[in-house]
């Protein structure tokens, strides 16, 4: 007998993504929240830290196009569940770590785990949903970073208090291997999920036609780079994702080092910055999807919010240049953080690209983003070892606009799939 189809089933693959998504920001967070603590008990200095996050980017950063590459090749449904049992077990593995050096190389096989997940989630978003629905199903599932980094406050620093910091990769870690099952079990493609009604079917596949119109189902990654619109999904990723990395690997350390927090008040404060960085996420689709309902452009919506966020940001930033202590702080920090999670520059590919190659452009953004991350990773821990965070959160700042201009420039109109061809 076939089973019953789910209602509003591709609702819930976005909460799957969402999932995945804070599994992924969980275990990558857990040495950020405990960074201060590893650090004095086995004296690794701050520009030691500075080269064990370069690590992690680095093998991100290299693993990243090559993910959406494969990604696009074998599918989401083997692809995804690899990706995420390959880094829960690599962050397991930090439990193991004495030095900066071993500290660094499971680091490194951490990235090349997680590389995959953004690539996988956006390409997922492309084939479960219609394009007036794609920026809020990006905001679910990449509300998830968030989630994970607010999650990982409370409960890394409750494990490590109780039985030790090396608990604390053990268990975050562990957890990932019981979504693996959940995924395997519920993950179909559209056209063959036996759980997905008809009525529902037609609305995932609603675009197909206008995206498989005039596009190739193989296509040169050297035509892709050929295409400006490439490179305006490119910029989103090398200006933001530097961003992104400072704000997952340093907030928690500029707690602790500037603002006196302790690994305690760290478990019970710091969610609140992430917690409103899932907001954003969420919020930054949200507010496009109602602005396309009542008859706005996607391109339109869009923009218009990330043109507001763009100017909202570097405000807050401005902010914590100024001092005013915790309480300022942790609102200032809680303004960009939700900034930055409605701005959605992952979300992009999806607008721009068919499905058949939104891995791969989502891969090239993520490997140049990652390679920003490195450089300004190594910058960040001499700036804030031999300066202050302020120039820092003058750079942070002013990224916004800069790629905001690039993208409206190269991208071009939001929600419209470009036509490609093999030539």
């Amino acid at each position: 007998m076939a089973e019953r189809p789910i209602e509003h089933l591709r609702w819930y693959i976005a909460g799957l993504l969402c999932l995945a998504t804070a599994l992924n920001y969980l275990d990558r967070q857990t040495l950020s929240i405990l960074a201060n603590t590893i650090q004095n008990e086995l004296k690794l200095t701050d520009v030691q830290y500075s080269l064990i996050t370069s690590s992690f980017l680095a093998s991100y950063t290299a693993m990243y196009a090559v993910s959406g590459r494969l990604l696009d090749r074998f599918g989401t449904r083997l692809g995804f569940s690899l990706s995420v049992a390959a880094w829960s077990a690599a962050n397991m593995l930090h439990a193991l770590a004495r030095t900066a050096l071993q500290f660094s190389f499971f680091r490194f096989l951490l990235g090349i785990g997680e590389s995959a997940n953004f690539p996988a989630g956006v390409k997922v978003v492309s084939e479960w949903f219609p394009m007036r629905e794609r920026a809020l199903a990006v905001g679910i599932f990449n509300s998830g970073s968030s989630i994970g980094a607010a999650i990982a406050a409370p409960l890394v620093s409750l494990v490590a208090l109780q039985w030790g910091w090396r608990w604390a990769f053990v268990v975050t870690g562990a957890i990932g291997f019981i979504w693996v099952l959940a995924w395997v079990r519920l993950y179909h493609l559209p056209h063959a999920h036996p759980r997905l009604s008809g009525a529902e079917r037609r609305v995932v596949l609603s675009d197909e036609a206008v995206e498989s119109e005039g596009n190739s189902s193989a296509i040169p990654l050297s035509r892709l780079l050929s295409m400006k619109e490439t490179w305006g999904c490119v910029s989103a990723r090398v200006f933001i994702d530097p961003v992104t990395y400072f704000l997952v690997f340093w907030i928690p350390k500029y707690l602790q080092k500037e603002q006196g927090f302790t690994l305690a008040s760290v478990g019970a404060y710091a969610w609140i910055p992430y917690f409103a960085l899932a907001i954003g996420t969420i919020v930054g689709g949200a507010i496009p999807h109602r602005l396309i309902a009542r008859g706005w452009s996607v391109n339109r919506a869009r923009k218009t919010v990330m043109f507001l966020s763009s100017c909202f940001i570097p405000l807050c930033y401005l902010v914590l240049t100024r001092g005013g202590g915790p309480v300022v702080a942790m609102v200032a920090i809680s303004g960009l953080m939700f900034g930055h999670g409605a701005w959605g520059n992952i979300t992009i590919p999806a607008e721009v690209f068919p499905k058949t190659v939104v891995g791969t452009v989502s891969g090239i953004g993520g490997t140049l983003g990652g390679l920003a991350g490195i450089a300004t990773q190594l910058s960040i821990g001499w700036m804030v070892q031999n300066v202050s965070f302020t120039p820092v959160f003058v750079a942070c700042g002013s990224m916004y606009m800069v790629s905001f201009i690039l993208v409206h420039r190269l991208a071009g109109e939001l929600g419209r799939i470009r036509k490609l061809d093999r030539q």
